[in-house]
């Protein structure tokens, strides 16, 4: 599905801004039915920017994947992995 695959890169880009290894940033798509789960994985020594203080730059980027799916309809959820 094309939006799903605009909405991985939309994540892989911002979670590449915000660590000091983008070489190290993967996003796997695992698509279901209704929801779309984008997997993210960073460096371990990177999970602290990723996730933010009190997991405010995580929420923030479940923020706007939450807005991006309202207009194309489909829900996607963000992990971030270990």
């Amino acid at each position: 599905m094309e939006d799903g695959g605009s909405m991985r890169e939309l994540v892989e880009i911002v979670a590449k801004a915000l660590v000091d290894f983008p070489d190290e940033v993967t996003v796997t798509e695992v698509e279901g039915q209704q929801t779309t789960v984008l997997e993210l994985r960073v460096s371990p020594a990177d999970l602290g920017k990723v996730i933010g203080k009190q997991g405010r730059t995580a929420r923030a980027v479940r923020t706007i994947l939450g807005a991006a799916g309202m207009k194309l309809k489909k829900r996607f959820v963000l992990e971030i992995l270990e």
